[in-house]
């Protein structure tokens, strides 16, 4: 068993996370360029006992990142320095399927991605790795989030694919039209290669998809605009801090290995033979591959 170390990455609306003991903010160095914002740190009282918190607010502080220039490398890594084990994704999405109204939280358990503009991998040229995404996100982080949402009656639906498309700008009719044809559940622009990035570093991911509008394809809904968003950010936001608490609580001070073996995602993954690996990749790698470039 291992301290349980909580990650908590918030999205559009999220951009604290109040009530932490012995908090402070501070910037996490990586070599993959800047984080969206600091790191903010602290413990969450349980009943279970004190449970370690570190947030980061991903378009950062004020939102200053649109969903391309967030620095997706830098912020997992920065989480992986921080000694985080586990992430919840706290994500503002559209819906795509009529039972799923705004105020809605999804407990996503599949993903399209669909962006182009974004780095996806730690690896590449001088060590080349492969990791599965077969099943993107933590089903045991999963179980703790749809519990919570049960204790505070939180309309949630477990289960939904979240198509991840590039933005700014949101969909098209068209467009709309086509990714409900695909069968997915919600659209949002952050969730990759966010979760791909957490695999490769060996953290156990899960999404809070928060449902704050009908995206454009609704005939009697009027078209999403940031005015309608923001509005049910705002009561979202809330509702997502109390789930969260509660998650911890349930999570506790202590975990298991993942019984998925996410925390051993590397185990098989590097394929470049190791007298060809780059040395400088490789000190790059330090704390998101350490585990396995030390054996």
């Amino acid at each position: 068993m291992t301290k349980t170390v909580l990650g908590v990455i918030g999205g559009s609306g999220v951009y604290e996370f109040p009530g932490l003991k012995g908090e402070r903010w501070a910037r996490v160095a990586s070599p993959w360029g800047e984080a969206s914002d600091e790191l903010h740190f602290g413990t969450l009282a349980t009943p279970a006992g004190d449970v370690d918190m570190v947030f980061l607010p991903r378009h950062g502080r004020g939102h200053v990142h649109s969903p391309t220039s967030i620095n997706y490398r830098a912020n997992i890594d920065a989480m992986k320095r921080a000694g985080v084990t586990d992430i919840i994704s706290v994500s503002a999405v559209g819906s795509l399927k009529e039972e799923l109204p705004p105020g809605t939280f999804v407990i996503v358990d599949q993903f399209i991605d669909r962006t182009y503009a974004r780095e996806k991998s730690f690896f590449g040229p001088g060590l080349v790795a492969h990791v599965s995404m077969a099943q993107p996100v933590c089903p045991r982080l999963g179980d703790h989030i749809e519990a919570a949402c049960k204790v505070h009656d939180i309309p949630h639906k477990r289960g939904g694919t979240y198509m991840v498309m590039e933005g700014p700008q949101f969909s098209s009719l068209a467009e709309s039209e086509l990714y409900r044809s695909w069968g997915c559940s919600v659209i949002g622009m952050t969730n990759m290669p966010e979760a791909k990035l957490a695999r490769e570093a060996e953290i156990c991911y899960a999404t809070v998809a928060m449902v704050t509008d009908y995206d454009c394809w609704h005939p009697h809904h009027d078209n999403v605009d940031v005015a309608s968003v923001v509005k049910i950010l705002g009561e979202n936001a809330v509702q997502a801090r109390t789930l969260l608490r509660e998650v911890a609580g349930s999570f506790g001070p202590t975990r298991t290995p993942s019984p998925q073996g996410f925390d051993r995602a590397l185990d098989n993954a590097l394929i470049t033979a190791p007298e060809r690996r780059d040395p400088a990749v490789i000190a790059k790698l330090d704390a998101v591959a350490g585990r396995v470039l030390k054996n």
